[in-house]
């Protein structure tokens, strides 16, 4: 199949069998298996974007975007966790520099995390105290410490939300990932109570706030998210059609197809590889516009190529998952067994696809 830029120039063939030799295993277990966080660690892909300085591989935007639609073409889940606990790695930009030293100094440090602030943080002996439950943890059981916002109350009566990290060891994971797809992830709930932290462990991400002081803390964490989020769908939705080159050609030997049945299935997945092979190189110029803002090669208006880049993430997202759609009904019983390699995928994607980031078109 011809999709420009194929997901997998980015992995050897021996990465990319890992990956995949382990996925049902991963499903099944409810976690990555060990095999496939090995390599993770051996690749450093969990701190892909944590500074260097604290031996991440602090890779570019474009660069580390494009791995993670490599890797979610390889698996779902895997590519998923990655991207999720690679965006948590970020946030070595803005954490104290000591802290960040002890964390990252770990081989097989992975951070976990939510945004939503539904934990409360009360200033307590030159720290805090804090108490919450957080949702949808992806990499929660596999997370060496976990980040989430709570809402502080300051003395002079504001309300702010902050970001707090926790080491593993103080977090009690809950099982609560029931849903079709993404299972690998173990995107688990978490809870604190009573917990006290060192005021260290709060930070705030804000350029002004960066402590590392290079174009990727720069960059705002919002259209990050989205881009790398929607990879995930595409490279999903490749890894779909890969399946479906082989698939319909051995519908077409068995099943007895008409020249008219055999000619529809070559022009569905045809227009398929040709929707995709439209928008993705769209997608990919506008974050590498966007990218060269915060490197201050453009004269471009960096807010204005913010939006593009918010823009043409969702729609990458969405006709990837139409794409998927419309392929399905061709595919037969086998898309639907959920044993079967091909409805795992169709099973992450329309999972992933809930994320609220890739809902609407604005």
């Amino acid at each position: 199949m011809n999709i420009l830029s194929h997901p997998s120039q980015q992995l050897t063939a021996e990465q990319t069998a890992i990956i995949r030799n382990d996925a049902a295993a991963a499903e099944s277990d409810g976690k990555l298996q060990p095999a496939q966080l090995e390599l993770v660690y051996e690749q450093q892909w969990f701190k892909m974007l944590t500074p260097e300085t604290y031996t991440g591989m602090e890779l570019s935007l474009p660069d580390e975007v494009r791995l993670i639609e490599a890797l979610s073409w390889a698996d779902g889940s895997m590519g998923w966790a990655v991207t999720l606990c690679t965006g948590a790695g970020w946030f070595g930009g803005f954490l104290d520099a000591e802290l960040s030293k002890r964390i990252f100094a770990d081989r097989e440090v992975c951070l976990a995390g939510s945004g939503a602030p539904t934990g409360t943080a009360i200033l307590a002996d030159g720290g805090y105290i804090i108490s919450g439950t957080w949702k949808y943890a992806s990499g929660a059981l596999h997370a060496t410490h976990l980040t989430a916002n709570c809402i502080i109350h300051t003395p002079d009566a504001r309300v702010e939300v902050r970001p707090f990290i926790f080491d593993r060891k103080d977090v009690t994971v809950l099982p609560a990932w029931n849903y079709t797809g993404m299972v690998a992830t173990g995107s688990h709930s978490f809870e604190v109570n009573n917990l006290h932290v060192s005021a260290d462990r709060c930070f705030k991400i804000d350029p002004d706030f960066a402590v590392i002081q290079n174009p990727l803390y720069q960059y705002p964490f919002h259209q990050l998210a989205e881009a790398t989020l929607a990879v995930n769908l595409s490279g999903m939705a490749i890894h779909f059609m890969d399946l479906c080159v082989d698939l319909f050609a051995e519908k077409k030997v068995n099943k007895g197809l008409s020249a008219n049945q055999s000619a529809e299935l070559d022009e569905a997945l045809a227009k398929s590889v040709y929707r995709l092979n439209a928008i993705r190189p769209t997608f990919y110029d506008t974050l590498d516009d966007s990218w060269a803002d915060y490197l201050g090669d453009s004269g471009t208006n960096p807010t204005e190529n913010l939006n593009k880049v918010s823009m043409i993430s969702r729609k990458l997202a969405k006709t990837s998952l139409q794409i998927v759609d419309e392929l399905y009904p061709y595919c037969g019983l086998i898309a639907a067994s959920t044993g079967s390699e091909i409805n795992r995928v169709w099973r992450d994607m329309h999972t992933a696809s809930q994320h609220a980031l890739l809902t609407f078109a604005e």
